[in-house]
């Protein structure tokens, strides 16, 4: 049986493809740092566009930045209208992700956990003649 392809999922690879370009190209603000976008979700009816962001470096808080992003929204909306062809343009709106800090968070955690059994398995192993 043949694999299904959503439209609204190709649209939203075009659509994370040409903003992480006008993100990175014409929409640089020294107070948001540098934006990763790590995903593009379009809803099915075409009408709108979540865009996960992270932030490196940036002078703000998370929240305070992605506040940022959606006060720009709109002239992102419009640069975007030119680079891709569609009837409608869907309302755009930024989320922050915050995957990459719990990842990080995880694997200290993970890391604390495994270091002393690790340790004390290598010096049971040593002992062992």
């Amino acid at each position: 049986m043949p694999r299904e392809f959503f439209r609204s999922d190709r649209v939203a690879a075009q659509y994370q493809r040409e903003l992480a370009e006008l993100l990175r190209t014409d929409f640089k603000d020294p107070q948001l740092g540098m934006v990763t976008l790590s995903d593009v979700e379009v809803t099915r009816d075409m009408s709108l566009i979540k865009a996960y962001v992270s932030f490196l470096g940036a002078m703000e808080t998370p929240q305070k930045c992605v506040k940022a992003l959606n006060l720009h929204a709109p002239k992102i909306r419009h640069a975007l209208s030119g680079r891709i062809r569609m009837r409608i343009m869907p309302e755009l709106r930024f989320i922050y992700d915050d995957s990459i800090e719990r990842g990080m968070r995880m694997e200290e955690l993970l890391g604390k956990l495994g270091s002393p059994s690790t340790e004390g398995d290598a010096e049971a192993r040593e002992e062992t003649p």
